[in-house]
């Protein structure tokens, strides 16, 4: 009965973070449209009608930890990113990359709630925004490295490239995942020297053009 007590006496933010603890489990293994309330909030360790109180529906609870896993991702590369601030571009663009891929390696129920390939409407509008941000941020990254290069890269190369360099993450993220024996380190490594044999050419004012 104590024990009890002290469970419903747990202050509402633990209790939340309990919940979206659970819901990220359920949604990551199952996928949102198998996951149901009754096991999410079982394995909670409260009541179906408590989890509807404090987060709502089972979309507004999905939304929820959409918004919080993609905030935790962010924050592990921005937090990279700045740890390496006094270092060259390369090494700067390296530390996102180590941080983003290490984030989704130690936790991969999380990626899988963010992987865009595993979720569809009606949250793609959230993970169209985590995205946006991710962009931006390896766009600011690049820009960085081509105007310290000396070469000849536009605004649009910039851009360009880093739709394609978020893109090639999430993919390579969500393999290395899945594949065993693929380390977060390889895995940023592998990026890391296909993006920047890339820009270093680009910087140097070396384009490829077809024939």
């Amino acid at each position: 009965m104590g024990d009890a007590v002290r469970t419903r006496r747990l202050p509402r933010g633990v209790r939340e973070r309990q919940m979206v603890d659970a819901a990220v489990r359920c949604f990551a293994r199952q996928g949102y449209q198998a996951a149901s309330m009754d096991e999410i909030a079982e394995l909670a360790g409260v009541s179906k009608p408590l989890v509807y109180l404090y987060l709502g529906s089972k979309e507004e609870l999905f939304t929820a930890c959409i918004r919080r896993e993609a905030g935790a991702l962010l924050g592990a590369v921005a937090a990279g990113v700045e740890g390496a601030a006094d270092l060259p571009p390369d090494e700067r663009l390296w530390a996102g990359l180590l941080a983003f891929f290490t984030y989704a390696a130690e936790h991969p129920d999380a990626w899988l709630v963010l992987s865009p390939r595993t979720q569809g409407e009606p949250f793609a509008g959230e993970l169209a925004r985590m995205r946006d941000e991710v962009v931006g941020f390896v766009a600011g990254l690049i820009g960085e490295a081509a105007g310290e290069g000396g070469g000849v890269v536009t605004g649009r190369d910039v851009d360009a490239l880093a739709q394609a360099l978020a893109g090639s993450a999430e993919s390579l993220a969500t393999w290395a995942n899945e594949t065993p024996g693929v380390t977060a380190k390889e895995a940023a490594a592998t990026l890391m020297n296909f993006a920047w044999a890339g820009l270093g050419n680009l910087m140097k004012s070396e384009r490829w053009s077809p024939r």
